[in-house]
């Protein structure tokens, strides 16, 4: 790679080209080999070429140097941004310095870096291998000197959470960690901040997965390409403080993806409980924008938004959402619509509501549960699910492209046996005809196994069963080894096209890809054919 100028140019268009096709953010560099000072040149060329080409090709990317070889050619980390590495970083969007930093460490590093010192990532082992603090509980010691000497943090290993089996279980220890980070940065993203704007609550991994309400699958997965906004939920230590308790929750039935916000407990009549969901800064224009939101609830439950509102002339402003029992209130109260939910999600009630505030800041956007006025029992046990919520310019629905409109490609075929069953392999592809045409965040893959029955049946009058298979965040989406009942005759392939603002098209209107299922006897004759003899 580094052999010639023209070599390191390659392979950086190379990293470019995988990055552009896989929808990376950039890259990190660590270089932890000795090098021959000969090859430092090209080294420099490489890191330079491909942050210029990263920035032309995937715009907002970063190419991140690692603390490790020196401009001379020797593994060795300085634990700090000093002469020995920042060649390198004066060439890159950043470094990543290693874990092994003092505590003037972050200072140094600010100097040297003179106007570029957020582009110094202190290194911390969570797992607190020598790193400064300790690292685990006490993790949020080196962000507070990070913090005072105004670098930034690269937080190496979080998952020790996960991997040590810190008690009492991952999701609390989880919350807790990161209550940590926040204590010592405060918030540092705030959404939502522009439009469309939309969250199930996804972490990326879960026990099931439901699309617009209805259970597609029900096995335990890890996506993390499926994460979509957190919630800024304040963690509680002592949770006997609050009556009730609220959890980004993956056991619960989820309105889209796997994860949901559950809110459980007791609650009295005539009182209310509030959490904050989203810490934003969107700007109102003269438009209205539409709050959609899904919601499951037992008895008289009920689970509404509170949005707080600034504006430099007019002050501060409260508005809360809620589809009835709203006396108790004294902001003012927007009454939703309820609209129509698919018949397969049963329990889910969807609420949408408009709002005009030309010239305010959405700043925050908060849960509030409260009980139906008057009550129907009089327990005070509570428990509501929040699916999702979408924020958006309009109320239409999305319209996708047809399925017309779409070119869909089978590559790669690969018919196989597996204990006894017929198993087939394949790259399936998609674009939009011409070249044209706009592209999407997600795609939800389904197969219909056509049974010879089925194909000769009349349309309509025998449903097949369209199997969830995956999601594809890329047009592109790989099928392994999938098992093919004996009486199937063809593979109909499905792509749902799922919009950024949690829109997902109707599956009869989605593009698919139709395979006939090829006979146990041309089966063999391909094994047999694929053997050198």
């Amino acid at each position: 790679m580094l052999s010639t100028k023209e070599s390191a140019h390659k392979y950086a268009e190379l990293l470019v080209e995988l990055a552009v096709a896989l929808g990376f953010d950039g890259w990190l560099l660590n270089m932890e080999v000795d090098l021959d000072i000969g090859k430092i040149p090209n080294l420099k060329e490489f890191v330079s070429y491909l942050t210029q080409t990263m920035h032309s090709s995937v715009p907002g990317s970063l190419v991140i140097w690692y603390d490790s070889v020196t401009i001379d050619g020797t593994l060795s980390w300085q634990n700090q941004l000093n002469e020995e590495n920042k060649p390198f970083f004066d060439i890159s969007d950043g470094i990543f310095v290693n874990y092994l930093w003092e505590e003037d460490g972050p200072k140094l590093s600010a100097t040297v870096a003179g106007d570029r010192k957020l582009d110094v990532y202190m290194g911390i082992d969570v797992f607190g291998r020598g790193t400064y603090g300790g690292g685990q509980w006490t993790t949020n010691v080196a962000l507070d000197v990070i913090k005072k000497d105004e670098v930034s943090a690269a937080i190496f290993a979080p998952g020790w959470v996960y991997e040590t089996k810190q008690p009492p279980d991952f999701q609390t220890a989880q919350n807790r960690w990161w209550s940590l980070v926040e204590k010592s940065w405060g918030i540092v993203q705030n959404y939502p901040k522009t439009l469309p704007f939309y969250s199930n609550f996804d972490q990326g991994r879960g026990n099931h997965i439901s699309v617009d309400g209805a259970q597609v699958l029900s096995t335990q997965w890890n996506n993390i390409s499926s994460q979509t906004f957190q919630p800024f939920l304040e963690y509680v230590d002592d949770s006997t403080s609050k009556t009730i308790e609220v959890r980004v929750d993956f056991k619960e039935a989820s309105f889209n993806g796997g994860g949901n916000i559950t809110f459980k407990g007791t609650l009295e009549a005539g009182t209310s409980f509030s959490t904050r969901l989203f810490s934003g800064q969107l700007l109102m224009g003269p438009l209205p924008i539409y709050f959609t939101y899904s919601v499951n609830s037992e008895g008289n439950s009920q689970l509404g938004l509170s949005l707080e509102l600034s504006s430099e002339t007019e002050g501060k402003k409260k508005l809360f959402l809620a589809s009835q029992g709203t006396n108790q209130f004294s902001s003012e109260v927007l009454m939703p619509r309820r609209l129509t939910t698919p018949d397969n999600a049963p329990g889910w009630v969807m609420q949408e509501v408009s709002i005009a505030m030309n010239g305010y800041t959405l700043t925050e956007i908060h849960a509030v549960c409260y009980k139906q006025q008057p009550e129907i029992t009089n327990t005070t046990e509570y428990f509501a699910v929040l699916g999702d919520i979408k924020i958006s310019t309009s109320r239409k629905n999305t319209e996708f492209p047809p399925s017309t409109s779409w070119i869909v490609n089978g590559q790669d075929i690969e018919w196989g046996t597996s204990q006894g069953s017929k198993t087939l392999s394949l790259k399936i592809s998609w674009k939009p005809e011409g070249e044209k045409g706009p592209l999407f965040p997600k795609y939800n893959i389904y197969v219909e196994k056509l049974s010879k029955q089925s194909i000769r049946t009349l349309r309509g009058t025998l449903e097949s069963v369209r199997e969830y298979i995956g999601v594809a965040h890329i047009e592109a989406f790989y099928v392994s080894q999938l098992v093919i009942p004996s009486d199937t005759s063809s593979l109909k392939f499905i792509i749902q096209v799922c919009n950024v603002d949690g829109a997902s098209q109707n599956l009869d209107d989605a593009p698919f890809f139709q395979l006939d299922v090829q006979s146990s006897t041309n089966i063999l004759s391909l094994l047999f054919g694929c053997l050198p003899w």
